[in-house]
């Protein structure tokens, strides 16, 4: 393998993926310069709903000072509402539902994950935002809801 395709490969295994998300706030919430982010992400299969994800950054600082460097807390919160004509597609209908967005809460082991789930008892969308992480699971998750009063159906 050519050096730069190892490069590349080491880069892309490391570092975080873009995300879907779009920050819209951060809030200071200690003197070493730890944050809370918030970030809106639009639905990419649900044209119509956006959710708002809260979750902490760790700064440097804080890193330093408590001596893992690599990851941040698996705490967030997530509210979903409907910002339009709701249109819902071909989306996972499967009790497990499908994950729309993800984003490396650590170096390796643990990203932040968004999972959206259909009710269609209740003609509803679940959204959890929840950690996923390979050694062990975590309790932490965020939970809400959009009713579909209105929603364009294939």
């Amino acid at each position: 393998m050519p050096r730069t395709a190892r490069l590349a490969l080491l880069l892309a295994t490391f570092l975080p993926a873009p995300s879907l998300a779009e920050e819209v706030g951060r809030v200071g919430v200690d003197w070493v310069g730890n944050d809370i982010l918030i970030e809106a992400l639009a639905d990419p299969d649900v044209p119509g709903v956006t959710c708002h994800l809260a979750y902490f950054d760790r700064s440097t600082l804080d890193r330093l000072m408590q001596g893992n460097w690599f990851e941040d807390p698996s705490n967030s919160s997530i509210a979903c509402r409907q910002t339009g004509p709701i249109t819902l597609g071909d989306i996972d209908r499967s009790e497990t539902g499908e994950e729309i967005f993800s984003e490396r809460q650590s170096l390796l082991l643990k990203t932040l994950s968004v999972t959206r789930i259909f009710d269609a008892k209740n003609n509803t969308l679940i959204y959890v935002a929840h950690a996923r992480e390979v050694t062990e699971g975590s309790a932490k998750m965020s939970i809400s809801t959009v009713p579909l009063w209105r929603a364009t159906q294939p």
